[in-house]
């Protein structure tokens, strides 16, 4: 009895998830997810009086990333570019805002010496379609493809606010256009009535608006997993982070890995740097950073970014080596032990190492990946998902990923309440720091599970159980389970999706030296 009322008392006491974490005026913070954002995921996080005045943000902070979208998307053959695109030599009067993201292309070609160029793309289809074939792209298909970037591929008149395309060369929108409309939308946001602040996080670049400081991990390019120790953690208010790097997306050619970022002077993948993260008050200085950033040496950034007003970097190279503007530390977050004040003096699973049971073999780890359910071209609320492990007793030992909207709904993920019911209580990471990273694809989520317990410490080697649950508010419903034996030797099992999650897979692998 004194245990189960421990229990409850720890359970009480800790966070009450995201719509409760009050400010000192009263507000609240309000989290929505969306997936199939302009290619990627949204994570809004609205701080407001109230549940309605939330959801008006929500409503313009979605209105405004659409209406841009329409602008400015370049796989959109309906937009607003994609129509002028298809002339050729004609004076086309285009909105305010195509003309500003067509005059900042411009600018930051000039500012880069040619680093950052629309029209990169025609290197990038180069790459992709050689390793399609399944071989090296040309050195005559490269140079033919840096000579169409080299052109000029429009003419604008401010005057009248007109652009004239010149050029065949494939163009994209790509760069900073997602800092550009995360900017937009957060202001937006914060038009809405009792709305004290704004974050917008779309695909891993990030916009902090009005009175709130948020903290941000960036990512670990090296250890590219939702639940994975990221690699710096800031502190950013009213500002912007954009992350570039090449863990996320590229070419596979006979067996190595290329950037998807290319040099557009060279034509060949930029790797020397595999991650840039950049933060600055301007949310197109941030993204065009960036980008630059993964492109140019080391010297040629620092030159570059002391020339933005209040920006600051990290670059991540290849062989691991970390390069820090000047004033980078001043934004890092001071860390803190966790607090263990409310905490058992032993977990489940600690109480079994001390038995002389052997523990997991520290040179393996479990990868969980799981797609959602997405139709192509429609955006959709991320459901309501947990991913969690249980022991043979079916004890919970680690909650791996819990996300949702309103706690008052959580009970709707029935396997997990139960099991949360019984859970005693580690680290609470249900409200979660923003996260700053490469470009994520839409749906498609990984994370790691190193054989500790909600307490960091190690487990006993054996069998488990992989829970994995999703579910809507008075809607749809999927529970997917997986025993395994952790025991020292490689397997992996694929599991089959339904409504929700489409596909999950499990991983049993020896660490990387």
């Amino acid at each position: 009895m004194r245990f189960t009322l421990l229990l409850v008392a720890i359970l009480l006491l800790a966070p009450c998830q995201n719509e409760s974490l009050t400010g000192s005026s009263g507000d609240k913070l309000y989290v929505f997810h969306y997936e199939n954002v302009l290619g990627t995921s949204l994570e809004l996080k609205i701080i407001a009086s109230s549940p309605a005045q939330s959801e008006q943000a929500e409503k313009a902070t979605l209105a405004e990333i659409d209406r841009e979208s329409h602008i400015l998307s370049s796989w959109d053959p309906g937009s607003e570019f994609s129509r002028w695109f298809r002339t050729v030599d004609q004076p086309i009067h285009i909105s305010p805002e195509l003309f500003e993201v067509l005059s900042l292309f411009d600018e930051w070609r000039d500012r880069t010496h040619g680093a950052l160029d629309a029209s990169a793309e025609t290197i990038s289809r180069v790459w992709k379609n050689a390793g399609a074939e399944k071989r090296l792209p040309s050195e005559a298909e490269l140079r033919a493809a840096v000579a169409s970037v080299m052109r000029v591929h429009w003419k604008l008149d401010p005057g009248n606010r007109t652009a004239i395309h010149t050029s065949d060369a494939p163009l994209a929108m790509n760069s900073f256009v997602k800092s550009y409309i995360a900017e937009r939308a957060a202001d937006a946001a914060l038009g809405a009535s009792g709305v004290r602040a704004a974050v917008v996080n779309i695909g891993g670049d990030l916009v902090v608006r009005g009175e709130w400081s948020e903290r941000v991990d960036v990512s670990d390019p090296k250890s590219d997993a939702e639940n994975g120790a990221p690699i710096a953690r800031l502190v950013v208010r009213n500002r912007t982070v954009a992350t570039s790097g090449d863990y996320r997306r590229g070419v596979e050619i006979l067996g190595r890995h290329y950037s998807h970022i290319v040099d557009p002077r060279t034509g060949m993948p930029a790797d020397e740097v595999i991650s840039s993260t950049v933060v600055a008050p301007v949310a197109a200085d941030a993204g065009a950073l960036a980008t630059s950033l993964s492109v140019l040496t080391p010297a040629e950034s620092a030159r570059l970014v002391a020339s933005i007003p209040g920006a600051e970097y990290m670059l991540v190279k290849k062989n691991g080596e970390k390069i820090m503007s000047g004033g980078w530390s001043a934004l890092e977050a001071a860390s803190s032990a966790p607090t263990s004040a409310m905490r058992p003096a032993v977990s489940f699973q600690t109480v079994a190492a001390q038995s002389g049971v052997s523990s997991w073999n520290d040179n393996y780890e479990l990868t969980i990946t799981i797609e959602l359910s997405l139709i192509d071209g429609y955006r959709v609320n991320r459901p309501y998902v947990a991913v969690w492990i249980e022991d043979e007793n079916r004890l919970p030992v680690r909650t791996i990923a819990l996300w949702f909207r309103k706690s008052k709904y959580l009970d709707e993920l029935r396997a997990w309440s139960r099991a949360e019911s019984l859970r005693l209580a580690g680290e609470d990471r249900r409200i979660m720091n923003s996260v700053s990273s490469a470009t994520r694809p839409p749906g498609r989520y990984t994370f790691n599970w190193n054989g500790t317990d909600d307490f960091g410490t190690p487990v006993k080697a054996g069998r488990y159980t992989v829970m994995i649950e999703a579910a809507r508010e008075h809607g749809t419903y999927q529970l997917m389970r997986q025993a395994m034996d952790f025991d020292g030797s490689p397997k992996q099992f694929q599991l089959p999706g339904r409504v929700e999650i489409a596909s999950a897979s499990l991983d049993y692998h020896k660490l990387a030296p």
